[in-house]
């Protein structure tokens, strides 16, 4: 398959590579193209000739990210739990927990910048959703549904049942490797099993699980 896509010169790349390190450690708004320069050991106006604006480098150090290895990553990594088949929703959650842990914990800096960034540009969520989120979607409902056939899930509309577990996964392990690492966290396992504990109290049908 041919490539037709601009080659990016070594300054072009430093300048990706420093964006990416400085906005993953102090934030988009937390960084100026005079430090992304300096990183880079560019002067600053090359930023601006080859990426126009700060906003212009955000969005070129992340939507090829995503377009070419984030999406395809996380669905990859994403199938290995939804192919499988558990018996009960909760070894299902076990599984997604772990598999999203290792996956933050490989890919950090990306991710830092994707969860510190998403809220305050609605064009990166808007290309995050388009790329990532609606396959992995219509995969989640069908496994939604087939717990609630199993009688393991309340009877509640799939989407609130996805985005009341994905919010649980998805604040501990962000919470715990990219805003919070430093503080004493309790064993994975306990972390775990008290995610688990809290969707029983709401959606998990009291009756399911071992």
């Amino acid at each position: 398959m041919e490539n037709n896509e601009p080659k990016l010169t070594k300054k072009q790349i430093a300048i990706l590579e420093a964006a990416t390190d400085l906005f993953a450690e102090k934030g988009y708004a937390g960084t100026s193209t005079s430090e992304i320069a300096t990183k880079a050991e560019v002067a600053e106006g090359t930023i601006f000739k080859h990426f126009k604006s700060k906003k212009g480098l955000l969005m070129a150090v992340v939507s090829p990210m995503m377009v070419k290895w984030l999406a395809p990553m996380i669905k990859k990594d994403l199938n290995k739990v939804l192919d499988q088949e558990f018996e009960y929703i909760q070894d299902f959650i076990r599984a997604m927990i772990e598999n999203r842990k290792e996956f933050i914990q490989k890919n950090l800096p990306m991710l830092k910048i994707l969860v510190q960034e998403i809220p305050f540009h609605p064009d990166l969520k808007e290309k995050f959703i388009e790329y990532v989120g609606n396959d992995i979607f219509d995969k989640l409902r069908e496994i939604v549904t087939y717990y609630q056939d199993k009688g393991q899930l309340a009877d509640m509309k799939t989407d609130t049942i996805i985005r009341t577990v994905a919010t649980s996964i998805l604040s501990y392990i962000v919470a715990r490797y990219v805003f919070l690492p430093e503080i004493n966290w309790d064993e994975e396992e306990i972390e775990t099993e008290r995610i688990i504990q809290i969707l029983e109290s709401g959606i998990i049908q009291k009756n399911s699980g071992q």
